[in-house]
Order: C-alpha cells, then structure tokens, then sequence
C-alpha cells in the first residue's frame, strides 16, 4: 500500500473524500484561470487599441513641438514647459478579479489651461500642448492595464501551477489509494465469505 495506509473503510472513505476534494480543487482553479485568461485578452485588445490612439496623437504633438522650437526656439519652449504643474488630477483605486487586486485609475478630463502667456508663442506650440494633454489621459489607461496585465499574469501562473499539482500529483495519488484500498477490501470480503460458505457447509453436514 501507497505511504504505508491501511486497508480499512475508514481509510478508504477519507481518502475518497480527499480525492472529491482535490477535484473540486482543480475545477475551482480551471475556472479560475480560464476567466483571468479572459480578462487578460480583453485587456491586451484595449492596450492595442490605446497604443494605436496614442502613437497617432503623439506623432501630431512631437510634430507641432518640433515646429515650435524651430519658429520660438527651444529656450523659449523649455521655459513654457517649466511653468506647467505636475498632473494630479487622478486617483488610483482598486478592483478585484477572482480575487485578485488590480489598479483601477479614476480622472476626470479636465479642459486644457494654458500656463504661459500668448505674447511671444505661436499655434504650434498650442497645438503640441493640446496634444500632449489629449494623450495624458491614454497614459493612465495604458498604465493601468500594464499592471493590471502583470498581475493577472502572475496569478495565472500561480494558479496553473497549483491546478497542475492537483492534476498531476494530488488526484493520481488519491485516485491509487481508493483503487488499492477498495481492491484490498474487496479480496477480504470475498475470503470472508467463502470462509463463511465453508463453515456453514460443515455445519450443515453435521
């Protein structure tokens, strides 16, 4: 016998109940890990789309600055730079997929104010500006899904290690313990009734 168990019904409806267990276990965690596959692509098909966004706008913004510093000069430029203040209009709160906790980013879009003063600057300037706000808030959506993306990457990995443990390892197992014990105890009913056969033949025969 398998880790030295004894034949009993007692051993052989725990290690049942442990194999029902395992594989309830490993239906809980397939299922798991098929919905953060699902959540993983739907993800991974937004950042496609984002990213397609975001490198159009920031092409036209890179273009309008690259005429601004040609047409102000890039001093001038750095200087309208230094007078914008850090962004701070968003909040980082959390979500929970299968148990897992991924960043949920909350901002309203907020319309452009110009930071500098008209006098000395000139529409492209204005336009690279405008187009660098415009992809901010694609920013906080692409960062959001990258580390929601890691995060649900990480806890597939983990949970088809675990299932595959389960699949692998822990049901086999159980599965050989209730095959041997019931093979065992089956032989033993089998020998107490032909025992019980005999004796009652000789009983029979007195």
């Amino acid at each position: 016998m398998q880790e030295n168990i004894a034949p009993t019904k007692a051993n052989l409806m725990s290690a049942q109940s442990a194999l029902d267990f395992s594989k309830k276990g490993y239906e809980l965690l397939d299922k798991k890990r098929n919905v953060l596959i699902r959540e993983v692509m739907a993800l991974m098909d937004r950042a496609q789309e984002i990213q397609q966004k975001a490198q159009d706008i920031f092409k036209e913004a890179y273009e309008a600055l690259q005429i601004a510093n040609i047409t102000l000069g890039i001093s001038q430029v750095y200087e309208v730079a230094k007078s914008i203040p850090l962004t701070t209009d968003f909040k980082i709160l959390t979500r929970s997929v299968m148990g897992v906790e991924i960043p949920e980013i909350k901002y309203e879009e907020q319309e452009l104010d110009h930071y500098y003063s008209f006098y000395n600057t000139n529409t492209a300037l204005d336009v690279a500006l405008t187009k660098f706000h415009e992809v901010k808030y694609l920013l906080y959506e692409l960062a959001e899904i990258e580390a929601s993306v890691y995060k649900l990457a990480t806890e597939i990995k983990r949970t088809q290690k675990r299932a595959n443990a389960l699949q692998n390892i822990q049901i086999p197992k159980y599965e050989d313990m209730v095959k041997n014990i019931s093979e065992v105890l089956e032989e033993k009913e089998r020998e107490d009734f032909f025992r019980l056969k005999v004796l009652k033949k000789k009983s029979d025969d007195r």
